[in-house]
C-alpha cells in the first residue's frame, strides 16, 4: 500500500514504523509534521520514504491523520480536494462527535472514505522518539464509519489495518464513542493529574509503590492537546466528574461521620462492582 501519515508524533511515528516493519508487505510511507527536522529524522531512519506533498498525497490509498482534534479538521478541509477518489482516511482522534461531523462532509464532497478512528494505546511519553512499531499490537481500535452495513468497507478497514497488529477492532457510532472514553479514558486523566496536586505528593519517595505509580501514571500529560479533548467532550465529561463527586463525597461522609459500618459498605461495592465489570 502507499500510505501518507500527517503528524509524525508517539501515534504517527509508531504507526509509520509499523507499516515500515510489515514483513508480509512492502509499504511506500509518506509523511507530513510541521516539525522539519523531525521529518527528515523520520526519513533517516526508515520510518518514513518521503514527504507526505500534493503529489505524494494523491498517490495514497490509506491516509491517517494522528493530529489534534481540531488541526485535524483543518488539515482535512485544507487538502481534501488533493485525496483521489476512494482514498481511505481515518483520524486517530480522542475524540468522534467533533471531527466525524464535518470530515463525512468533507469526504462525501470529494469521494473519498472518512473513517473516524481512535487506537486505543498510548504512552505518557511523548513524540516520534518514543514511538514503537509494537504500539498497538493486542490493543484496541475504535472505528466510526459513516455507513453500518458495508461489508466492502469493512473488509477493507480489516485490510488496512492488519499491519498494526490490533487486537480488536471495536465499531461504534461517534455519540458513544465520546461517551465511554468521557469514563474510561479522559476521566482517568483528570483524575490523576488532580491527586498528584496534594502537597503530600512531594514527600511520598519512600512511602509510595505500585499504587502511587499505577494513579499517577497519566498525570503529566499534554495540556494542549488533551484540554482540547476535554473542551470538545465537556458534557459526557462533565456527567462522569459529577457522578465521581457523588461518589467520592460518600466516602468523605463516612470517615468525616465515624461511620465505619457505611465506609465497608462503600468499599465492598466498589470491590464487588470491579470484579463484574473485569468479568465481562
Amino acid at each position: 500500500m502507499t500510505i501518507g501519515i500527517v503528524g509524525l508524533g508517539l501515534i504517527g511515528g509508531s504507526l509509520a514504523k509499523a507499516f515500515a516493519g510489515d514483513e508480509t508487505a512492502k509499504h511506500t510511507i509518506y509523511g507530513f509534521d510541521t516539525d522539519e527536522a523531525m521529518l527528515s529524522f523520520a526519513e533517516l531512519t526508515g520510518a518514513i520514504n518521503g514527504k507526505l506533498s500534493e503529489d505524494t498525497l494523491a498517490n495514497c490509498e490509506a491516509v491517517f491523520i494522528a493530529i489534534n482534534p481540531g488541526n485535524a479538521v483543518d488539515w482535512l478541509r485544507e487538502n481534501a480536494s488533493k485525496i483521489a477518489k476512494d482514498t481511505l482516511v481515518i483520524d486517530c482522534c480522542g475524540v468522534k462527535q467533533s471531527v466525524c461531523a464535518q470530515c463525512f462532509p468533507l469526504a462525501e464532497k470529494y469521494g473519498f472514505v472518512f473513517v473516524g478512528g481512535h487506537p486505543m494505546a498510548g504512552s505518557h511519553k511523548a513524540g516520534f522518539k518514543n514511538s514503537r512499531a509494537d504500539l498497538f499490537a493486542g490493543a484496541y481500535m475504535i472505528l466510526v464509519p459513516p455507513v453500518y452495513d458495508d461489508p466492502v468497507l469493512f473488509g477493507r478497514l480489516e485490510e488496512t489495518l492488519k499491519p498494526l497488529g490490533f487486537g480488536h477492532l471495536t465499531v461504534t457510532t461517534a455519540e458513544k464513542h465520546d461517551e465511554m472514553i468521557a469514563f474510561s479514558s479522559q476521566m482517568a486523566h483528570v483524575v490523576s493529574n488532580a491527586y498528584i496536586k496534594s502537597p503530600t505528593a512531594l514527600g511520598h519517595k519512600g512511602y509510595s509503590a505500585g499504587s502511587y505509580r499505577d494513579l499517577t501514571r497519566v498525570a503529566r500529560l499534554n495540556a494542549d492537546m488533551w484540554g482540547e479533548l476535554f473542551m470538545d467532550n465537556s458534557d459526557y465529561l462533565i456527567d462522569e466528574l459529577d457522578g465521581f463527586i457523588k461518589s467520592v463525597s460518600e466516602y468523605r461522609n463516612a470517615l468525616a461521620n465515624k461511620d465505619k459500618e457505611e465506609l465497608v459498605r462503600l468499599l465492598e461495592e466498589g470491590s464487588r462492582l470491579k470484579g463484574e465489570v473485569d468479568a465481562e
